[in-house]
């Protein structure tokens, strides 16, 4: 599944909005109780390992790729769940692009991929357009 936006904001701004994930609950409302297991506390950085929900489901995710303002991934796993979630992001005109994309594998993953069709994409858009407008405000304070 794959998402993408123009954002009004540069690459940096985006970015630290993106990798400050204990933060996510505050503006993406699929995002619950995240909680990174290293330092620093407050941001994701490679190898970093965190926890959270979303989906209603628990996950325990490690970031497995970190190229500043350009590439961030990570894996997933959960009940029923394994997955990969990774977001690039590219300067453009007047801001940058934003692009999200997750594979999903597990019994619990093509449970809800048939009883909702649409749900990730549609919560994945609402987490780029929230994005787009926290980034728009400036860079999130320390």
């Amino acid at each position: 599944m794959q998402n993408e936006l123009h954002v009004a904001a540069p690459a940096e701004t985006v970015w630290a909005w993106l990798i400050r994930a204990p933060a996510w609950p505050d503006w993406y409302p699929n995002a619950h109780n995240v909680r990174i297991h290293s330092e620093p506390f407050d941001r994701l950085g490679l190898d970093t390992q965190f926890t959270w929900r979303t989906f209603g489901v628990s996950i325990r995710s490690t970031v497995r790729e970190f190229v500043p303002y350009e590439r961030l991934a990570w894996d997933a796993s959960g009940t029923g769940v394994d997955a990969y979630h990774a977001w690039l992001i590219s300067a453009a005109e007047g801001g940058c692009h934003v692009l999200t994309e997750e594979t999903q594998y597990g019994w619990a993953a093509r449970l809800g991929g048939l009883l909702f069709p649409n749900r990730m994409s549609r919560f994945h858009q609402i987490w780029l357009e929230r994005l787009a407008l926290m980034a728009r405000t400036g860079s999130p304070s320390s």
